[in-house]
């Protein structure tokens, strides 16, 4: 018998040398594959709260610069943004004016902010929104506070007010967005909705109506009510407020 083999435990030995550091018992992790190891160890052992802010955009940055030491870019994200909210929803070019980010970083944090509105909206698809309102405005919100420039989407809805589709129908610069009624009714009948709701995003923060929101939704309603077809509501988001016409006695 060699040596090698009389060793107790020396295959053993060799093979917890080779492990990553995170997971080799008794050696602990230095640099920044530990500090990696601990934040994975924080939390998966005391959840999310234990994480602060810079420290949940570095480990979102992990996978994505597996190579890079991601705590001063993430600092460096914060300092801009000023918020993990606002780096997630940040525009692509912003964010690439971030350095070291490049195009992997940001497709990770765009890969965060779609899951986030995706679970949002799984909250309310296919059900009733009108008796779930709040769910329906945490939706929105995650979707269109804070947009730069003005999008106008309109949530269409069955007969038993479930929600069918959300589908953008404009886009248009900061405080203008072109609408069409006719198009928004020809799509309701495609879709076989019997009911909409028209929102859109006012990127000053403040959801108060303009003279022009006013008139479009009437103009909405009139176009939609000649087919049948239910105006329930006209909802402007701003920046963590919204409006809703109903409740304004506007509609």
């Amino acid at each position: 018998m060699s040596k090698r083999d009389a060793t107790p435990g020396f295959a053993d030995v060799s093979l917890l040398e080779t492990l990553s550091p995170e997971i080799r018992p008794g050696k602990p992790a230095i640099g920044t594959e530990g500090h990696r190891a601990r934040l994975r160890a924080r939390l998966l052992s005391a959840g999310p709260e234990a994480i602060a802010e810079h420290e949940l955009i570095e480990m979102v940055l992990f996978l994505a610069l597996p190579r890079r030491d991601t705590k001063p870019i993430a600092r460096a994200l914060l300092a801009r943004f000023g918020s993990y909210a606002n780096v997630i929803s940040a525009s692509v070019p912003d964010l690439l004016g971030v350095e070291g980010l490049g195009e992997a970083g940001v497709a990770a944090l765009k890969i965060v902010q779609a899951s986030a509105q995706r679970l949002a909206k799984a909250e309310v698809l296919y059900r009733p929104v009108l008796s779930n309102w709040d769910r329906l405005m945490e939706y929105l919100q995650a979707v269109l506070a804070r947009e730069k420039v003005e999008q106008f989407r309109v949530l269409f809805l069955d007969n038993r007010n479930r929600l069918l589709a959300d589908e953008q129908q404009a886009q248009g610069t900061v405080n203008h967005t072109p609408v069409y009624p006719r198009e928004i009714v020809k799509r309701a009948l495609e879709l076989h909705a019997t009911a909409i709701i028209l929102v859109h995003n006012h990127p000053s923060g403040d959801p108060s109506p303009s003279e022009d929101d006013i008139l479009m939704t009437r103009d909405i309603k009139q176009a939609a009510s000649a087919l049948s077809i239910v105006l329930h509501d006209h909802v402007i988001v701003g920046n963590g407020q919204w409006l809703s016409f109903r409740k304004a006695g506007l509609l």
